[in-house]
């Protein structure tokens, strides 16, 4: 009977694995299929196979400006990234290993900002980055994107790092080893995987986020890929199949990042998970 159990649930989560698979992957593939077409070919039938393959899309969606908006995007994600992975990582270290006072309190408060809307303090950042005179440039998104993203990639970084034995750097610290040296040597080289993890994150919100581009980015120089995508839509037109082959190749430095880090992504999430 436990034989027999076993073998439908097993059969039950695989149907559920391949229904999850078909829901996420049907979308995709439609955009892929009609990224491939004409506009005509794509209002008289979204669901058939194009008459001729149309790869031309492509060229003509990288060549209406998305190289411009795909390398700010790439300027200001790597920026982005770069700051919030070694900020979090030496505030997370810090507040898992030096015993200070009010380390507790200092982790909440970091927590709270997770509880903080982009939408209200759209406002007074509009006004701090005004005032700065970093309005309209690339750190008027990079700085929020910091600054939002750190207290989630804390939490995760933290909760991993209490997994690590505190034994490792004992041991360091008779070796002679510092704490910077202890951090670089010893801590960040077994935490590739939550590194992953949080790269992979905090990518795909920096990547995709829309709101602070919009409202922060005026100058068509130096707006990203979010708010490029809008510049091919006209007054009175609009070219709906390069728009979803330029979808594809925002799309695809994520996809590429995932397949290659999917196994570090896992073990990052979940190595950390029983502590506290």
């Amino acid at each position: 009977m436990k034989t027999s159990s076993y073998k439908t649930s097993k059969i039950l989560l695989n149907l559920l694995c391949i229904l999850l698979c078909a829901v996420i992957f049907a979308p995709l593939l439609w955009i892929i299929l009609n990224s491939l077409k004409t506009n005509l070919e794509l209002f008289r039938n979204s669901l058939s196979l194009p008459q001729v393959w149309r790869f031309d899309n492509y060229v003509k969606a990288w060549n209406l400006g998305l190289y411009r908006y795909f390398g700010n995007s790439v300027l200001v994600s790597t920026v982005s990234l770069c700051a919030i992975l070694i900020l979090s990582s030496f505030l997370a270290y810090g507040l898992t290993r030096f015993k200070a006072k009010g380390a507790g309190i200092i982790f909440m408060i970091v927590l709270g900002g997770m509880a903080l809307s982009e939408q209200v303090a759209l406002v007074p950042l509009y006004k701090i980055l005004k005032t700065l005179g970093i309005y309209d440039t690339y750190f008027a998104v990079i700085l929020p994107y910091i600054a939002f993203r750190i207290p989630f990639t804390v939490f995760l970084m933290r909760s991993y790092f209490l997994s690590i034995p505190v034994e490792l750097e004992e041991a360091a610290i008779v070796d002679g080893y510092n704490s910077f040296q202890i951090f670089t040597k010893i801590i960040v080289p077994i935490s590739k995987p939550i590194f992953a993890s949080c790269a992979i994150v905090n990518l795909n919100f920096v990547w995709n986020e829309f709101l602070f581009a919009n409202v922060f980015l005026n100058n068509k120089a130096i707006q990203t890929i979010p708010i490029g995508l809008m510049t091919f839509k006209g007054d009175l037109k609009v070219d709906y199949t390069t728009t979803l082959a330029g979808l594809i190749i925002a799309s695809l430095p994520l996809i590429i990042l995932f397949f290659c880090m999917s196994k570090q992504f896992v073990r990052g999430l979940t190595a950390g998970a029983v502590k506290g």
